[in-house]
């Protein structure tokens, strides 16, 4: 059993912003196969056979308590998920996929390892690039992308997509030989 979790805020005003990358890589997964979806007061839960997808409900700060309910509810350990999020420290559009690391300035990500307590968390980091120097970080984070940025955004969340489909079916050692070839993951 694998897990993918998208990090992002809840609720329609902060649908379409960067913050929310990691729920539009899950959209994309749940528009392939017949997931069954089940709502906790932390997250809702999908299911399809032994693949699991994670959308917290706790608001990006607090990820990892949805995190840690998931790992309650299912036979998972840290190293059967993959966090997918947005990354600031990434230019725009970049994908990272890694096995392990630090949170960096995400506190999102910085909420999982410490909910977990550990740093061998496999994640995929999708990059919106850094603020404008006259932008807050949290204000920047919450808006929507530049109508220039946004086929940016899709084509890098379509490969990050690519990859969750491919860690959920074969691991994690498909998805970084996939990767690192660069090559197309399997389409989902």
């Amino acid at each position: 059993m694998r897990a993918v979790v998208g990090l992002g805020n809840p609720g329609p005003e902060y649908a379409a912003t960067r913050h929310n990358l990691g729920f539009w890589v899950l959209n994309r997964l749940l528009s392939h196969g017949k997931w069954r979806g089940q709502r906790f007061p932390w997250g809702e839960v999908f299911q399809h056979g032994e693949a699991l997808l994670l959308r917290p409900l706790t608001f990006m700060n607090l990820s990892g308590q949805a995190v840690a309910e998931l790992l309650r509810l299912f036979p998972l350990s840290a190293q059967d998920l993959l966090v997918v999020y947005d990354d600031v420290d990434l230019p725009l559009g970049e994908v990272r996929l890694r096995p392990r690391g630090g949170a960096g300035s995400h506190r999102g990500m910085g909420s999982v390892l410490s909910a977990l307590g550990t740093e061998d968390v496999p994640r995929i980091r999708v990059g919106i690039g850094p603020p404008p120097p006259d932008q807050d970080l949290a204000e920047f984070v919450l808006s929507p992308p530049k109508a220039e940025e946004v086929p940016v955004l899709e084509q890098a969340c379509d490969r990050a997509a690519q990859l969750a489909h491919l860690f959920l079916k074969r691991g994690l050692q498909a998805a970084l030989d996939a990767y690192s070839r660069n090559s197309p993951a399997p389409s989902v």
